[in-house]
């Protein structure tokens, strides 16, 4: 019998890739979809040759397991649902987009344990995990510094409703790249300063933020998280990093799917990923954990300290100063 994953709320556009990435998986169908807004949940259910659900209750009834890919600020109370129901979770980035989220989502754990999973696909990139394996080898040495970036194409609609989406370009593009850096030094920062402007559109969201982050052992790393890219440009953005070691500097970019090294001794050295698939090796993942073959590879705790990063920033902003996480 497949195995039956519903969709609760696909206002963010990741829905579509990862329910096309679940299709191709084989073994596994879309139970459903239920939004709280007809037109979206129309669309997705013709889309996916799929049903739509008039409650978010009895979708989570009908499906072995739920994606979660609403509003950012609409997250906890669907994943709350879920949880009641005892269904495993894929949830869309930022897991939490405020404090209050953060202690209701631990509080849900507490009160109905079950298999939580953030959506950062970011680090099933064929060129991160290659960039993972070479730096622990130490092949370069220690890391000294980071420069990252998350840039892309402002996407409009609820994403600049702070009622819905609880911030603009930092809350949606900080967490990636905070979570890439978790993965990579094993530390979280010590503290986060953060400048945010809003001159490309001018409007009362941020589209512009840059951060720094100054981790405990004395690495520090910058992030450019900006709503920045023009509709012309060759991809809806970009996620970078260029990471700074004793013996060189590894440069990263997961959308062009190639990682340079760069050393004093001999050629630069090359690996290219072309046709590696973020979202499919995200969903089978989750997939995994709905059968009980894995617990959850990126937790709950996870996905908390990543948009902690983010909320940081925000308290950043309004005290102009470093402040911690």
């Amino acid at each position: 019998m497949a195995l039956r994953i519903g969709f609760l709320s696909v206002a963010h556009m990741h829905a579509y890739s990862y329910a096309a990435a679940l299709l191709r998986l084989g073994g596994v169908e879309i139970a459903g979809v239920w939004d709280e807004v007809s037109e979206r949940r129309t669309a997705f259910a013709a889309a996916f040759e799929t049903v739509g659900f008039d409650s978010p209750e009895a979708l989570a009834e009908a499906s072995d397991g739920v994606i979660v890919t609403s509003e950012n600020l609409s997250h906890i109370p669907l994943i709350e649902l879920a949880a009641a129901a005892g269904k495993p979770v894929l949830c869309e980035k930022p897991l939490a987009a405020s404090e209050t989220d953060a202690a209701r989502l631990m509080a849900a754990l507490r009160s109905h344990p079950f298999p939580l999973m953030t959506a950062f696909p970011c680090r099933y990139a064929a060129g991160f995990r290659e960039l993972r394996s070479r730096f622990e080898s130490g092949e370069l040495g220690d890391a000294l510094a980071a420069c990252t970036t998350n840039h892309g194409m402002c996407p409009f609609g609820w994403f600049v409703d702070v009622s819905k989406s609880g911030g603009g370009a930092m809350i949606d593009h900080v967490v990636h790249v905070a979570d890439l850096l978790w993965v990579l030094f094993g530390e979280e920062p010590q503290t986060v300063y953060a400048q945010v402007g809003n001159r490309m559109y001018g409007q009362a969201w941020e589209d512009t933020a840059m951060l720094t982050l100054q981790y405990p052992s004395g690495r520090f790393a910058s992030l450019d998280s900006s709503w920045s890219r023009p509709k012309s440009f060759k991809t809806w953005g970009d996620v970078t990093i260029q990471l700074v070691c004793e013996r060189g500097v590894f440069e990263l970019d997961l959308f062009a799917q190639e990682l340079l090294h760069y050393g004093d001794e001999g050629p630069s050295l090359q690996a290219r990923f072309y046709g590696s698939d973020m979202d499919e090796g995200l969903v089978r993942d989750f997939v995994s954990v709905v059968r009980g073959e894995i617990p959850s590879p990126i937790p709950a705790e996870d996905g908390l300290r990543a948009a902690r990063v983010a909320l940081a920033g925000y308290r950043s902003v309004a005290e102009g100063r470093p402040v911690e996480p």
